[in-house]
């Protein structure tokens, strides 16, 4: 089954960019958690998405909620 062609992948997959939309759907979808969260998480840790992912994780654990 082919790619979703619709779905647009960040060109620098270690990295998060908040100001194209596209990407931040993506990564939203990744790390299951709302543009908020996200923006925070990043705002929090820098645009490093493995420590971005770990920043959503620990947040969601504190909660009680598994991302």
């Amino acid at each position: 089954m082919p790619d979703d062609k619709t779905k647009k992948i960040p060109q620098d997959a270690k990295r998060i960019s908040l100001t194209d939309k596209d990407e931040v759907c993506y990564w939203c979808d990744k790390f299951h958690c709302t543009e908020k969260q996200l923006r925070n998480a990043v705002r929090r840790v820098g645009d490093s998405a493995a420590d971005v992912e770990k920043e959503i994780q620990r947040i969601s654990r504190n909660r009680g909620m598994h991302p």
